[in-house]
């Protein structure tokens, strides 16, 4: 039974830090190399990660400096960046790639409002699905006798327990990112 229960919550655990990673990538008008992240560049034939391939670092705030290692690669992950769907056209000075975030428009801001919305709602569905195995797997246990009413009574309280719980932080998770979305920036 705690077996189930701790399932239950890892499950629970990885929902909010996928979410939380997903919104790292969100760009909201500040440099953050996370944005990256699902970028790569065909290096000698193998689909490469920006980071692997360049060391990437923020200036200035609104600013991503990419510099790679091996100078034959600078093409090669500027067309990727071109290719991608980060919305930015990279600055390729021969040495390094610069990106340069600008603030979004209201309008933008109210769109990317709504992915963060999106994303938190599939969130909440991934932790019910994840409480509806564990309610599942604590009534079988409970027709194969296993454990008394009383113990799948207390089982499902910590169940639900834990879904309000996690469904709480993704509130905040996303409380969190609208109102930096939301935030204008004077630069």
């Amino acid at each position: 039974m705690k077996e189930i229960l701790d399932k239950a919550k890892e499950k629970m655990e990885k929902t909010v830090d996928a979410l939380a990673h997903e919104f790292s990538t969100i760009r909201a008008g500040r440099a953050n190399p996370s944005v990256l992240d699902k970028v790569h560049a065909d290096y000698y034939g193998a689909p490469t990660r920006i980071d692997a391939l360049a060391t990437v670092s923020v200036q200035g705030g609104q600013t991503l400096v990419i510099q790679p290692w091996d100078k034959t690669a600078l093409k090669a992950v500027e067309k990727a960046i071109l290719a991608s769907d980060i919305g930015i056209t990279p600055t390729n000075d021969g040495t390094v790639i610069r990106l340069v975030f600008p603030s979004p428009s209201e309008e933008r801001r109210k769109e990317l409002v709504k992915h963060v919305k999106k994303y938190g709602e599939e969130a909440k569905v991934s932790i019910r699905n994840s409480r509806r195995e564990a309610d599942d797997k604590l009534k079988t246990l409970k027709k194969n006798s296993e454990i008394t009413e009383d113990d799948l009574k207390d089982a499902q309280k910590k169940v639900d327990k834990s879904t309000e719980e996690f469904n709480k932080k993704i509130d905040s998770v996303c409380a969190e990112k609208e109102k930096e979305i939301m935030k204008v920036e004077n630069v």
